[in-house]
């Protein structure tokens, strides 16, 4: 099954796919430096994972009516610290209508400019936290996922939110993890990956 094949039959849209794809683009000389430059790693702090929000239980009509307060959806990172080493992996196991955004070089949440904000790229859905200053990983807009297929939810169709997104920590620091969704970063979503030696 071709690439466009497989895409098409998840139900991702060809604006959903472009997205990827140009994202992949802009970083192409960074991500063959980290494609092809590392050690094999192993042990307890080769990769952690990250629950990046939660569905409530008894509630589980996933995305629909996306607000910035959606009851059915715990604006957390579980767990709040984690530690790995450098050239292992954080799995973000995001659940919801999230974007994640990860700082180094010892920013603390008060640093973040809430002023530099970017629409989502397909509305609605609230503002999204862009401060580029030391800004290491970006994750998708979560606005552009497809809406799922079958008999609708509720009021409407609820789209894919829910995905694993993979970062790989070269570097030994401590990065700020938060979701840049404005609403959910001023209710204190945020985290912290420590990479050791």
């Amino acid at each position: 099954m071709k690439r466009r094949q497989f895409f098409q039959a998840a139900g991702v849209g060809s604006a959903a796919l472009a997205a990827l794809s140009t994202s992949g683009r802009a970083h192409g000389a960074v991500r063959t430096a980290a494609q092809h430059n590392h050690n094999p790693i192993s042990g307890p702090q080769a990769t952690a994972t990250v629950s990046f929000g939660a569905w409530v239980p008894g509630s589980r009509f996933p995305n629909l009516g996306a607000a910035p307060m959606l009851p059915n959806n715990a604006h957390v990172l579980i767990p709040n610290e984690v530690q790995i080493k450098a050239g292992g992996t954080v799995n973000f196991m995001v659940a919801g209508f999230h974007q994640i955004a990860i700082y180094g070089n010892g920013k603390r949440p008060g640093d973040i400019d809430t002023s530099l904000t970017v629409n989502v790229t397909t509305p609605p859905g609230a503002p999204l936290i862009n401060d580029p200053e030391d800004r290491v990983y970006r994750g998708i807009d979560p606005s552009v996922f497809p809406a799922l297929s079958g008999p609708p939810q509720g009021p409407g169709q609820p789209k894919l939110h829910d995905r694993v997104e993979v970062v790989y920590f070269p570097d030994p620091g401590r990065y700020l993890v938060i979701c840049a969704v404005l609403p959910h970063f001023e209710d204190e979503m945020w985290g912290w990956v420590k990479v050791n030696p």
